[in-house]
Parts: C-alpha cells; sequence; structure tokens
C-alpha cells in the first residue's frame, strides 16, 4: 500500500511524473530531466510517443509538487529515493532508463544500485551529453556560494549544461536559478565519490552533440558488458531541444524497446 500525502497523492507519483498514463503499454520508458530542469519536458513524450512505450520523469525535490522539501545535496541519497519510489512502477514490465546531462548520470547511477541491490537492471540505458565521470567533464566546479551573479552565470555558460534559453529571458532565469545551483553543488559534492566496482549488462547508446563540452563519452564502454553504441548529433549540449533530433532519439529508442521484445524470443 502506498503512503499518501495530505492531497491524496502517493510518495512514487511525487517522485515520477507520468503525464500520459498508458496501461495496456508494453514498456516503461524512466526520463530523467538536466540540471536546473523540471519532469515536464521528458513527461510531454508520452503524448506523441508509440502506445507501446508509457513515459515517467524523474521530478527532483524543490521543484513541481515537491516544492516544499529541500534541494538534494547528497546524489547518492537521491538515488536511494528515486530507487525506492521506482520499484513499485518497474515490477509489472521491462523498462529502459534515458537521461540528458546531470539526468544521465543519475540514470546510470540508478541502474548500477538496481542491479547491486536488486538484481535488477533496464533493458536499455540511454544516456545523452554525459560521460561516466562528470568530474573529467567540468574538473573544476566552484563553490557558488561565494560567486557574484556575473561569475555564477559565466560559470554555468562554460559549464555547458544549462540552456542559453535561460539567460535570454532574465525572469525565467531567476526562476531556474536556485535549481541550477543546487544541481551543480549536488555534482560537486559527488565528485570525490569513489566509482562502484558493478558492470552493467545491458545495452547502452550514448547520444551527443557534435559541438558539445562533453568528451571522452567512449568510456561508456568500459561500465557494460552489453552492446554500446554512440550517435554524435548536430548540436551543442542541448541538441536535443531540436526537433529533428528530438524525434531522431524518441524513434531510436523505439526501435530498440521493440527489437528487444524480438531478442527474448
Amino acid at each position: 500500500m502506498q503512503r499518501k500525502h495530505p492531497a491524496g497523492i502517493s510518495r512514487n507519483e511525487k517522485v515520477f511524473n507520468c503525464l500520459y498514463p498508458k496501461p495496456n503499454a508494453i514498456f516503461k520508458l524512466i526520463c530523467f530531466p538536466w540540471s536546473g530542469s523540471g519532469s515536464n519536458y521528458f513527461a510531454k513524450w508520452g503524448q506523441n510517443i508509440y502506445d507501446s512505450t508509457e513515459v515517467f520523469c524523474l521530478r527532483l525535490a524543490g521543484r513541481e509538487s515537491r516544492l516544499e522539501e529541500p534541494f538534494a545535496n547528497d546524489i547518492n541519497q537521491v538515488v536511494e529515493e528515486t530507487v525506492h519510489a521506482l520499484l513499485p512502477i518497474i515490477q509489472d514490465k521491462p523498462f529502459a532508463f534515458f537521461g540528458h546531462s546531470l539526468g544521465s548520470y543519475i540514470a546510470f547511477k540508478t541502474s548500477l544500485h538496481l542491479k547491486e541491490k536488486y538484481k535488477l537492471e533496464p533493458v536499455h540505458l540511454f544516456v545523452s551529453s554525459m560521460t561516466t565521470h562528470p568530474s573529467k567533464v567540468w574538473p573544476q566546479i566552484p563553490k557558488v556560494d561565494e560567486l557574484s551573479k556575473e561569475e555564477i552565470n559565466s560559470f554555468l555558460i562554460e559549464f555547458g549544461g544549462t540552456s542559453m534559453i535561460f539567460f535570454d529571458d532574465e525572469q525565467l532565469l531567476q526562476q531556474s536559478m536556485p535549481k541550477l545551483l543546487a544541481d551543480v553543488k549536488l555534482m560537486s559534492n559527488h565528485s570525490l565519490d569513489m566509482p562502484s566496482k558493478t558492470v552493467l549488462s545491458c545495452d547502452l547508446t550514448c547520444f551527443v552533440g557534435s559541438e558539445d563540452v562533453v568528451k571522452d563519452v567512449e568510456a561508456w564502454k568500459d561500465v557494460t558488458n552489453g552492446i554500446v553504441d554512440i550517435h554524435v548529433l548536430p548540436g551543442n549540449h542541448f541538441y536535443l531541444l531540436k526537433p529533428d533530433n528530438e524525434n531522431f532519439v524518441k524513434n531510436y529508442i523505439t526501435k530498440c524497446l521493440e527489437l528487444s521484445m524480438l531478442a527474448d524470443f
């Protein structure tokens, strides 16, 4: 029995956003958002992705229906909470993970935790605009509390994990800045952790923009015994926001999931 909150929403529904429930779907696609964002961008994929797939998106603390909760400062705590809310969702159907930027790393860490603790894995792990060790991409993460507004903006632009849409809209930037800084701190606090020795078995696909700050995506080949494919698409860290690229990614995910069913026969 799921614990209900005062508004009648279960904890799982607060942590995971599913805008378009599909009870008859064959697969569940669990999405993990980029730093500073919410859950709606990927949750909306459920509207126009094939009926075979039901889409959920992780909703991090401090945003949307979890606005009253403090921002997370420990990525391992995020992973444990994510897995706790995720287990009832993935228990009855094959599932896959897709993450972009920070979301890719949380998806990866969640996959490791599921395998280590529950002997569960996604049928496919899709990662985007991230390598296996974020510290290699952004080795110098400053203490944002000690920076001026201008220094913070400059760092976020150089960091490459923030869409330029935010900097072109002052109101949007002010609304998003607390979430952006919280997610930067989340990665900064995690940079000294020892990597897991667990190796996945699932297939893995990495998408990356041709002009992305992220390099060393070949490192994904070291974290799984499954097949690893890398796709370079035109654009920068947010290549995904281009409709053609977004459609390519969604169609690719659907084809991979359908092929995974054939492999079981």
